[in-house]
C-alpha cells in the first residue's frame, strides 16, 4: 500500500491543479486494494476491439450463425408480389409472377366491340417463352394458370380472342396439348361466350395443325375460327383503338409486304422480258 501512496504522490506533482483535486480525493478515500478490482482474466472469452478509445465486444461466430434472418419491409412486399392467387373454376391457384414477368404481355385486354361489354382479348404468341429454356415446363405451367385466371377476370359477357401469330418462331409456338389444356380448363361459361377466334398472320404450320385436328374439334368451335392475313383486314373486323399490336408484329407485316412487292416486280419484269423476246 505504501507503494500506491508513493505513486499517488508522484502523480500529484506531475498533474495540473484540476487533476490534483481528483487524486487528492482518491488519497483521502483510504487504502485501495487492487485485489478487489474486478479485471478480465487471461482466459476470459470477452474479447474487445478498441476503436476511438472505446471498448466494443466482438460478436462471436456462434452468435452470428445462430441469429435468425428477418425480412425487411421491402423484402416482405417483394415476396408478396411474387405470388398471386388466381381463381380457375372452383379452385385457387398460386402463380409465380416473378418467373412469368417477361411473358405477361402474352395476354392483354383490347377493349370492347359491339354493344355491351363484349371483350377483345389479345393473345400475342411472340411473347411466349422459347421451348429451349431449362425451366420451360415450369414457366408454361405458371403461364397457363396466369392466362386462364386472367380470362376469368377480364371477361364479363361475350368475348373474342385475337390470336397474333406473326413474328413467332417454332420454338415459341405453344404445343397443341397446351392449347387444348387451356381450352378445356376454361370455365363452361367462358367457352360458351367465346364468339370468335381470329388468327392473324396464320402460318402454314398452324393452318395444317388446325386442319389435322378439325375432326377432334367440335363443329361449333370450328365455325368460330377465322383467318386474317393483314392488320388492315383485322381493323375491318374490330375496333383497333385499344388493341396493342407488338412492334415485332408490325415489322413482320412490313417485311412481308416488301417481299410481296418484290415478287410482283420480278413477275412483271419477267413478263416484259418475255414479250420483248417475242
Amino acid at each position: 500500500m505504501t507503494k500506491w501512496r508513493l505513486c499517488l504522490g508522484q502523480l500529484k506533482e506531475e498533474t495540473n491543479p484540476s487533476e490534483e483535486s481528483i487524486l487528492s480525493g482518491l488519497e483521502a478515500s483510504g487504502d485501495i486494494d487492487l485485489d478487489d478490482i474486478d479485471t478480465p482474466s487471461e482466459n476470459s472469452n470477452n474479447e474487445f476491439e478498441w476503436e476511438d478509445d472505446l471498448p466494443k465486444q466482438k460478436s462471436s461466430d456462434a452468435a452470428r450463425k445462430g441469429s435468425l434472418l428477418e425480412y425487411t419491409a421491402s423484402e416482405e412486399k417483394e415476396e408478396e408480389r411474387r405470388w398471386r392467387m388466381y381463381q380457375i373454376g372452383d379452385q385457387g391457384h398460386r402463380v409465380d409472377m416473378k418467373a412469368i414477368e417477361p411473358y405477361k404481355k402474352v395476354i392483354s385486354h383490347g377493349g370492347y366491340y359491339g354493344d355491351g361489354l363484349n371483350a377483345i382479348i389479345v393473345f400475342a404468341v411472340c411473347f411466349m417463352p422459347e421451348s429451349s429454356q431449362p425451366n420451360y415446363r415450369y414457366l408454361m405451367d405458371n403461364l397457363f394458370k396466369y392466362v386462364i385466371g386472367s380470362l376469368e377476370l377480364l371477361i364479363a359477357e361475350s368475348y373474342m380472342i385475337v390470336y397474333l401469330n406473326g413474328a413467332t418462331t417454332r420454338r415459341k409456338m405453344p404445343s397443341l396439348g397446351w392449347l387444348r389444356k387451356c381450352y378445356q380448363q376454361i370455365d363452361r361459361r367462358l367457352r360458351k361466350n367465346l364468339k370468335s377466334l381470329i388468327i392473324v398472320h396464320p402460318s402454314w404450320f398452324i393452318r395444317t395443325l388446325l386442319a389435322v385436328t378439325k375432326p377432334f374439334i367440335s363443329s361449333k368451335f370450328s365455325q368460330k375460327i377465322r383467318y386474317v392475313f393483314t392488320l388492315a383486314e383485322l381493323a375491318e373486323l374490330i375496333p383497333m383503338d385499344s388493341v396493342t399490336i407488338p412492334e415485332c408484329i408490325k415489322q413482320y407485316e412490313e417485311e412481308k409486304f416488301k417481299k410481296k412487292l418484290q415478287r410482283i416486280d420480278q413477275d412483271l419484269n419477267g413478263k416484259q422480258e418475255q414479250k420483248s423476246e417475242q
